[in-house]
């Protein structure tokens, strides 16, 4: 297991080869995609076994998925570098039919969390050992599919899933608290008796703790809520008021390429 000094060099050249990836694409979902990097280097980086299974349930922010898979080996980096295009074995939401490493098919906003519920109570009517972690985002629980999830992960007492949230407070047309409300996600969750922790979802130390906390809890489901940055990571994107998807100007191009510049020349 990494520890977190590795993590966070692991989400460093995560961040970059998406950075990458998006500038030979020239356009991307670099918000979401962003947010989650921490999340993604730690769960990979330090929890996830043969026996579990991972759902990116937003799967919009695919490109730091596959950016952490390719690191990992599972995707050959001469593939790493044709997001989207035709062909491609990595498509604009991830595929487990046609990307090494993927486990489930996700894009159609709310059903990876019912995929992920599906799948930790599989492991659990049949014996077997595994856990199931699955990030979700905050636009996202528009879908009423979310909460009815929710409630069979209650019912069912999932104490295999862990159930992260990215509330990085925006979605695709603004703030989440303008176009649809403020969730209280702590509370709504606590309500559903899920062992809920609130925290920094941009740090790796707090994503750790609370992962590990989350494996220690039995007879209940478990939530993480992360507070998180959209564009986390490159500041010009963090200010930048739309960034869920971006069509990057020339500007744009270069900030991502500056990035990349810096963490190859402090990871050399």
């Amino acid at each position: 297991m990494k520890g977190n000094k590795d993590l966070r060099r692991f989400s460093r050249e995560i961040r970059a080869l998406t950075c990458e990836m998006f500038i030979k694409r020239k356009d991307g979902h670099i918000g979401g995609a962003f947010s989650i990097v921490e999340a993604i280097a730690t769960i990979f980086g330090k929890y996830k076994r043969k026996e579990d299974y991972f759902v990116l349930s937003k799967g919009h922010a695919g490109p730091s998925y596959y950016a952490s898979l390719c690191l990992l080996g599972y995707i050959p980096k001469e593939h790493i570098c044709t997001l989207n295009e035709d062909g491609t074995i990595l498509p604009s939401h991830p595929d487990r039919t046609r990307t090494p490493g993927v486990e489930c098919t996700t894009g159609s906003l709310g059903q990876g969390i019912s995929e992920a519920c599906g799948m930790a109570y599989g492991l659990k009517v049949q014996g077997k050992k595994g856990n199931v972690y699955c990030i979700i985002g905050d636009g996202e629980c528009n879908e009423g599919q979310v909460f009815e999830a929710l409630q069979f992960a209650a019912n069912k007492k999932l104490d295999n899933l862990i159930i992260i949230i990215d509330d990085n407070k925006k979605q695709v047309d603004g703030f989440t608290s303008h176009i649809s409300c403020d969730f209280k996600f702590k509370n709504i969750l606590e309500n559903f008796s899920f062992y809920t922790q609130e925290i920094n979802g941009n740090n790796i130390e707090e994503i750790d703790k609370a992962i590990e906390n989350c494996l220690k809890q039995k007879g209940k489901g478990n939530a993480i809520v992360m507070n998180t940055i959209k564009g986390y990571g490159i500041k010009y994107f963090e200010d930048l008021s739309a960034c869920h998807h971006v069509n990057f100007t020339e500007e744009q191009l270069v900030e991502l390429q500056k990035f990349v510049d810096e963490t190859r020349r402090e990871l050399k």
